[in-house]
Parts: structure tokens; sequence; C-alpha cells
């Protein structure tokens, strides 16, 4: 759904912050899960198990999740990796924020403070192994 490097990533859906939250509970575990353990599972947040069907129900609609009915329980799985997620956000971000110029970015964190200097050491090195 979200993979490869389409044209048109303005069609592809994007995660709100509460299915973020969802998606990392199916992330981290890795397997079907019901909504009643996601909905024990969410950090920071205390919703009501209607409001955790409701997402899910959404993130079935984007793409995000599968849900299994074969059984009398739900199970619903992520049908994307975090990090193939990540990707994707990242190259939209960098595109749409920064005309996608890492360059850009880069030097809009430096000015900002958001890069600290061991921030900056680690994109270092990452830099000297993509050279290898």
């Amino acid at each position: 759904m979200l993979n490869g490097s389409g044209n048109d990533d303005r069609k592809k859906p994007t995660l709100s912050e509460a299915e973020w939250d969802l998606m990392t509970v199916l992330w981290a575990e890795g397997c079907p899960l019901t909504s009643t353990f996601i909905m024990d599972h969410l950090t920071g947040r205390a919703w009501p198990l209607s409001n955790v069907m409701t997402m899910l129900a959404r993130l079935c609609r984007k793409g995000f999740v599968h849900c299994d009915r074969s059984t009398t329980t739900n199970y619903y799985t992520a049908t994307i990796s975090g990090e193939e997620y990540r990707e994707w956000e990242g190259r939209r971000f960098l595109k749409k924020a920064f005309g996608n110029s890492i360059a850009n970015m880069v030097t809009a964190l430096t000015k900002s403070g958001a890069l600290n200097e061991q921030d900056i050491i680690e994109l270092r090195k990452v830099l000297d192994q993509e050279d290898q």
C-alpha cells in the first residue's frame, strides 16, 4: 500500500497522532491482537473500548490494519511495518517541509537547537557508514 516511491504521495494515507498510538502497539507486538489487548497497552491514553474499535475500523479502511473476523474474537494485524511507514513518512515530510533537501532540514534543525552535539556526532557516523 505505502511501499514504493509513487509519484503522488498526497493520495497515500497518513496516521493521526491517535492512530500512531494504536499502530505502535501493533508494531511492538508483531502478531495479531485483540482490541482489548490494544486498549490495555496504549500508553498515555485511557480510551474506552468503543473509541479503540472506532479507531481500528478507521485504520482498516485506510489499509494500515487487517481485521481477521474468522473466529468469535476479532484479531487485528498491521499491514505495514513501523519501519516502512517511518521511511515513507520521512520522505513525504522531507519533500513537503524542506523541498526534498536534507541540507535544508539539517540546517533548520541545527538552527532551532533541535540537534545537540551528540545528535550531530551520530549523524556523521550514519553518513560515514553510508559512504562505505
